[in-house]
């Protein structure tokens, strides 16, 4: 009974105290900040904070090639099916339980809701998917993913690409308003979580040709028909997006935006966390120490990969990249557990496979795709006489190669560390390292205008392929210059003839993976965790999806 005299005294007091204020007015109170009702709207909105270190290289669907790219794309579209927390692959425009598939595997059929609408107000129709993925297919529009992923698998994709069949020849109909029909090539065994993809989404017809080449360069220009708008998009300092209401599962959209930075000094991002500007943050290097025991603190199992391009078709050195003992000198020069210390401080594993662990299984024994491999491991002793046998092959005692990676506080330190242990380790080897914006790090990489460059790949389904089909010689993404018979004929196989023999399948792709690793193909580093901090109250970031974008915001939420 005390206890409750004493609230109830305190309660009136306040009680009183608000009437005073009430009646007299609030000094502080600004000419710009008059509305009470409107702030405490405002202060109810449930904005989520962030920050990246590079801006968006594109937001058109078809022309993504990088992860920032596909998060945002995925953000404000919606395609067939969408990724929820976890992996799980659930309704988007098509109604997956009503999806039909012929005996043979090489025909679908999705049943579009007749609820989903564009932001302005325009249905989403069979007609949009029809042209969003002849969009894709057309060689005019130069999209890299469109021919990766849909050469060889949708029905005529292959003559399109080459100018053999216009893109209205690929094997995609509108029966109807709603009905949507895919003819394959060849039946696709991880076909739910294949067209997840950026390049499968719908794009309205009118809007697009209207916009022309801007399409896309602005928030003007995007026309969003998933859980978000964008509403503000500055270049290298960061973009606003807004709850899309016209969104068809608006209702069980939680937050009410997302405002993003780009801040690519670690040190400046971290210090924006801690004095509340930001309520998600990427951790580096001794950050990660720092913040262990904070209750904030996450560890995050990614299933992207790391590695080193070493580019075969370097104009300029060539004749030193494409030397097997040369590729093979620097993949085992680099101490990749010293690499993962200076740049993430945390717990990834150093690696000398491509496709990552605990990603596939064998469809029988249930074996982790990976048994083990040392071909590419870190050995510099190794290392040094491979160096030498390419100095006597190629004949020089000193040559110099130019390293590049993108301009953020990370990226400086990764080229201090491979500049640092490539010259120590390798005698005769001077490294340039050129650090450049993201987006210009993507276009040199793809005009194969480089010597060496770290990149790393994620999965945009779940199957090996999605890692091994980018090594093949006519792929969009092949910009390493490597190319071998034996693996594109075992590539192709398992993307075709063997894509009903799941046994033969998975063994034709581990073996086309070791022909890569015993030709240094690639030079792996290591399988990424991200440490993160989130403010307590925000869910839905506690992990990290197993393949396509990272987060899928939609199911975000602060409590």
């Amino acid at each position: 009974m005390k206890n409750r005299s004493w609230l109830l005294a305190l309660f009136i007091a306040m009680l009183a105290i608000m009437l005073v204020a009430c009646s007299t007015g609030n000094d502080n109170t600004s000419e710009e900040n008059t509305n009470d009702e409107g702030n405490e709207e405002a202060q109810d909105e449930k904005v989520l904070r962030i920050a990246e270190r590079s801006d968006i290289p594109t937001m058109d669907p078809i022309m993504t090639e990088d992860n920032v790219s596909t998060q945002w794309i995925d953000t404000v579209y919606e395609g067939l099916y969408r990724q929820a927390p976890g992996g799980e692959i659930v309704s988007g425009i098509a109604k997956m339980e009503e999806t039909e598939v012929s005996e043979d595997g090489l025909t679908y059929t999705f049943h579009l809701r007749e609820d989903a609408t564009w932001e302005n107000g325009d249905p989403v129709t069979a007609h949009d998917f029809v042209y969003g993925w002849q969009r894709a297919t057309n060689p005019d529009n130069g999209s890299f993913y469109g021919d990766y992923l849909m050469n060889g698998k949708i029905k005529n994709a292959e003559q399109i690409f080459a100018g053999e069949l216009a893109p209205e020849e690929l094997g995609v109909s509108a029966p109807d308003d709603y009905t949507f029909v895919v003819e394959l090539e060849t039946p696709v065994p991880y076909f739910d979580s294949y067209v997840i993809n950026s390049n499968f989404l719908p794009a309205h017809k009118e809007f697009v040709e209207e916009q022309g080449d801007n399409f896309s360069l602005s928030p003007e220009s995007i026309l969003a028909n998933g859980p978000f708008k964008m509403t503000s998009w500055k270049a290298e300092d960061g973009w606003e997006l807004e709850k899309n209401e016209s969104y068809w599962d608006a209702e069980n959209v939680a937050l009410d935006g997302i405002s993003v930075k780009v801040i690519k000094d670690d040190d400046t991002m971290l210090s924006n966390y801690e004095t509340g500007n930001l309520d998600r943050v990427t951790l580096a290097g001794a950050q990660v120490k720092d913040n262990q025991t904070s209750p904030e603190y996450h560890t995050l199992t990614e299933s992207s990969v790391f590695y080193v391009k070493m580019n075969q078709g370097s104009v300029e050195h060539s004749e030193y990249m494409s030397n097997l003992n040369f590729r093979m000198a620097l993949a085992k020069a680099i101490n990749k557990q010293a690499y993962i210390d200076v740049v993430y401080g945390n717990d990834s594993t150093p690696i000398d496979f491509f496709v990552p662990a605990e990603f596939a299984e064998h469809p029988e024994t249930g074996e982790d795709f990976q048994t083990g491999s040392d071909i590419l491991s870190f050995d510099v002793e190794s290392a040094q006489e491979y160096w030498q046998k390419a100095k006597e092959e190629i004949g020089f005692e000193e040559v110099t190669l130019t390293f590049i990676n993108q301009d953020s506080e990370v990226g400086k330190t990764v080229s201090e560390f491979i500049k640092t242990e490539l010259e120590a380790n390798l005698d005769g080897l001077t490294i340039n390292a050129k650090n450049v914006p993201w987006g210009q790090q993507l276009e040199l990489m793809r005009d194969k205008k480089y010597d060496l460059a770290i990149s790393g790949w994620g999965p945009d389904y779940i199957d090996p392929i999605s890692f091994l089909d980018i090594f093949l010689t006519d792929s969009e993404n092949n910009d390493v210059g490597y190319s071998n018979e034996e693996y594109d004929a075992l590539v192709k196989s398992a993307k075709g003839e063997l894509a009903t023999d799941p046994v033969a399948r998975f063994e034709a792709m581990q073996e086309a993976e070791k022909l890569l690793l015993e030709e240094a193909g690639v030079a792996p580093i290591l399988q990424r965790k991200t440490s993160v901090l989130f403010k307590n109250g925000v869910t839905g970031l506690d992990q990290l999806n197993p393949f396509g974008n990272n987060y899928s915001y939609k199911y975000v939420d602060i409590q």
